[in-house]
């Protein structure tokens, strides 16, 4: 079954490529410390990450100016919420807020304990019903597969890697005189790791993310019995954000870049995986409410307006 396939090989993938980064720090250390070191670095990372303090689902909600959504004006969306969560079998349902961007955006935070899934403005007002669902078991994909734990986790390792390189370059700057005197020897590998291992553990960390997001579009799936509906998302998502209006003023914006560049795959190459799924998913599609969708009723209880982001700052 071709999401079974897809399933082991993003979970192989991420494995690998967790594998390699921890591989890739502990032989920087090794290199500047000896192996006591790079034990000890490695096993203080791995502790780390079991004992890793995810930071509060509110106050990142809080950061971002976010609204939890109340049940009175938003039933149908915090039920479709309920059915993800039960379907993804987490213990208790994260709870659903609104931020104010016209960027059309989704973001999770926390973990199977307390999570919080985030809407912008902008994805809450063009997207349908069925295609708002896919975009919410994407999320509630990343809370289940612990993905968030694990990119903080890839993102500790890549910037100890960084810092431990750094260093070490330091220290063959300040013996460098020794070297060229003939006192003292490196390998010439030692001293390619030293400067590379940067840009290796980036490249690491971005092919996770790549792969986390994969598996997350197939959790959605699975999810909700409706690989389509998320195709639909990512298809009008990637056509809003390449509107007229950029394409005049931005028209070099959105030149395709390298895919090992990026912290998302291709939207083309998403899609194309999601189409491909056969219908043995473990669920039937999740049942919608017959009546329209209306976000009317949601976006008249916010107290704060849209805000658009303009270099780093949101107005």
């Amino acid at each position: 079954m071709p999401h079974t396939a897809h399933h082991l090989h993003n979970r192989l993938q991420s494995l690998a490529l967790v594998g390699a980064m921890v591989l890739l720090l502990g032989s920087i250390a090794w290199l500047i410390g000896g192996p006591v070191h790079s034990t000890g670095v490695v096993t203080a990372v791995v502790v780390l990450y079991f004992l890793n303090p995810m930071a509060s689902p509110g106050l990142v909600m809080r950061m971002y100016q976010g609204y939890r959504l109340d049940p009175r004006y938003a039933p149908v969306l915090l039920e479709i919420m309920d059915q993800l969560a039960d379907r993804a079998g987490l213990p208790r349902t994260p709870t659903l807020h609104y931020v104010p961007t016209q960027v059309m955006n989704a973001f999770a935070v926390g973990d199977h304990r307390q999570a919080a899934v985030a809407v912008s403005d902008g994805l809450l007002r063009r997207l349908s019903l069925r295609e708002l669902t896919a975009v919410l078991a994407h999320e509630i994909s990343h809370v289940a597969h612990n993905d968030l734990r694990t990119m903080t986790f890839a993102d500790l390792s890549s910037r100890l890697t960084v810092l431990l390189s750094l260093f070490g370059q330091v220290l063959l700057i300040i013996n460098l005189p020794l070297l060229i005197m003939g006192h003292a020897t490196i390998h010439w590998g030692a001293i390619l790791l030293l400067i590379f291992a940067p840009s290796l553990t980036t490249l690491f960390q971005l092919a996770l993310s790549r792969s986390r997001e994969y598996e997350a579009d197939l959790g959605a799936a699975r999810l909700t019995g409706d690989p389509v509906g998320l195709a639909m998302a990512l298809d009008k998502l990637e056509r809003v954000q390449g509107g007229l209006l950029e394409q005049v003023l931005l028209p070099g914006r959105r030149a395709p870049e390298p895919s090992w560049l990026r912290t998302h795959p291709a939207t083309r190459d998403r899609i194309d995986r999601l189409r491909q799924l056969d219908q043995a998913l473990p669920h039937g599609p999740l049942p919608l409410p017959a009546v329209a969708y209306d976000p009317r009723p949601i976006l008249e209880q916010i107290p704060a307006r849209p805000r658009w982001l303009i270099g780093r700052s949101w107005f």
